[in-house]
C-alpha cells in the first residue's frame, strides 16, 4: 500500500498542462461511466494554448464542459502543448498512456498524427478538428468556413473607405483557402470593383511575419484585413494598433478569426479608447469541443463519424461586439446575406477553382 501511494503521488506531480503532460483517470474509454470517471484532453497545434483563436476557443470548450461536470483539470480534462510538429505524436501517445476516454487533435496539422495513433490504439477515442479521419475510434470535426468568411467580406466591402482590402492566411492550404474563397467572394458580391490583396505567411505562429505583411498592406492604400493565421494573426493587431497610436484618426481595420477578438483590437491613446477590430468570423471550436465533450461522457460519442458546423447551427458566425464600427446598415446587410446562404439562394465557394466560377457568374 505504500508503494501505491508514492506511486500515486509522483504521477500527480507530473501532471499539468505547462509541459504538454495530463494525467488522466478514465476507466471506461466509450465514457460510459459516472462523470467521475471521464476524462478528456486536447493536443494543441503549434499556435499554443494562448493563441488569442483556434486553440484557445477549443480549451475554452474543454474548459467550460469540465467546470459544467464537475471535473477536475489535471486530472479529468487538459491539454499538451505543442512547440512543433514533432511533439504531435508524442503528446498523443502520452495522454494514451495516461488513459484519457477522448483526446482530440486541434487542427488539420494532427491529421497523421492522429489517424497513426489511432490506428495503434483502437480502445481510445480521438477527435480531429478541422479534417477528417478515416478511422473506427475517430471522429471528424469540420466547419463551414467559407460562408462566416463570406459575411466578413460583405462587412468589408461596406466599411472600407480605400476600396482595398486584405486577406492574410497562414499556411496556403486547403482549409485556408475556404476562409480566402468565402471572404473575396462576399466582397465580390458587394461590390466587384473592390480590390482584394491576398497573402500567406507560410506559418500559424509567426507574429513579425503577420506584422511585416500587414506593415505592406497598409501602406499600399488596404484598410481592412482578414486574418485567418493564428497566431500570426497577433501581428496583425500589433501593426494596426501601432498605427492608431501614430494616428488615432487612421481609418484601419482588422477582423479577427475562429473566436471573438475584440480585446485584441483595444488601445487607448492620449487617454482615448479605439478598438481597430471591425468584426470576427466566429468559428465555434469551443461549442463543438463542449458537445462532443459530454456526448462521449454520456456513451454517444460518434465514432467513425463527420460532424459539421455551419451558419444553420450557428457554428460559424460574425461578431458584433463593436458596434461603433458595425452599423445598422452593415449588420442589416450581414443578416441578409445570412439568411440567402441559409436557405440555399447563394451558393459561397470553397475552393480557388470555385471561388474563379462565382466570380466569372457575378
Amino acid at each position: 500500500m505504500a508503494m501505491l501511494l508514492s506511486v500515486a503521488l509522483i504521477l500527480a506531480a507530473c501532471g499539468g498542462t505547462t509541459d504538454g503532460e495530463g494525467s488522466g483517470n478514465g476507466n471506461d474509454n466509450n465514457g460510459n461511466d459516472n462523470n467521475g470517471d471521464f476524462s478528456v484532453a486536447m493536443v494543441t497545434d503549434v499556435g499554443g494554448i494562448d493563441d488569442k483563436s483556434f486553440n484557445q476557443s477549443a480549451w475554452e470548450g474543454l474548459t467550460a464542459f469540465g467546470e459544467e461536470n464537475g471535473l477536475e483539470q489535471g486530472t479529468h480534462y487538459d491539454y499538451a502543448q505543442s512547440e512543433g510538429a514533432a511533439d504531435y505524436k508524442t503528446n498523443l501517445n502520452r495522454l494514451v498512456r495516461q488513459d484519457f476516454n477522448l483526446i482530440y487533435g486541434i487542427g488539420f496539422l494532427l491529421a497523421d498524427s492522429i489517424d497513426e495513433v489511432a490506428s495503434q490504439n483502437p480502445d481510445t477515442n480521438f477527435a480531429i478538428v478541422d479534417s477528417v479521419v478515416e478511422q473506427d475510434n475517430v471522429a471528424s470535426i469540420t466547419f463551414s468556413e467559407h460562408q462566416g468568411s463570406f459575411l466578413t467580406g460583405v462587412a468589408a466591402a461596406l466599411k472600407t473607405k480605400t476600396n482595398k482590402v486584405g486577406f492574410i492566411g497562414g499556411i496556403d492550404f486547403d482549409l485556408i483557402n475556404k476562409f480566402e474563397a468565402g471572404f473575396v467572394a462576399g466582397v465580390k458580391s458587394v461590390n466587384p470593383d473592390i480590390d482584394v490583396e491576398v497573402k500567406y505567411a507560410g506559418a500559424f505562429d509567426d507574429a513579425s511575419k503577420g506584422k511585416v505583411i500587414a506593415s505592406s498592406m497598409y501602406n499600399n492604400g488596404v484598410d481592412i484585413i482578414y486574418h485567418a493565421a493564428g497566431g500570426t494573426g497577433n501581428g496583425v493587431f500589433s501593426e494596426a494598433k501601432d498605427r492608431k497610436n501614430n494616428n488615432p484618426d487612421a481609418d484601419i481595420w482588422v477582423i479577427g478569426v475562429d473566436k471573438d477578438q475584440h480585446e485584441e483590437g483595444s488601445i487607448t491613446v492620449n487617454g482615448t479608447e479605439y478598438n481597430v477590430t471591425l468584426t470576427s468570423m466566429l468559428k465555434r471550436v469551443d461549442v463543438a469541443v463542449k458537445d462532443l465533450s459530454e456526448r462521449a461522457m454520456n456513451g454517444d460519442f460518434p465514432a467513425g463519424e463527420i460532424l459539421s458546423y455551419g451558419l444553420d447551427d450557428n457554428g460559424v458566425g460574425v461578431a458584433n461586439t463593436n458596434k461603433e464600427a458595425m452599423s445598422e446598415e452593415i449588420l442589416a446587410a450581414v443578416e441578409d446575406w445570412k439568411e440567402k446562404i441559409i436557405h440555399g439562394d447563394v451558393e459561397v465557394p470553397s475552393t480557388h477553382d470555385e471561388l474563379d466560377q462565382f466570380l466569372n457568374d457575378l
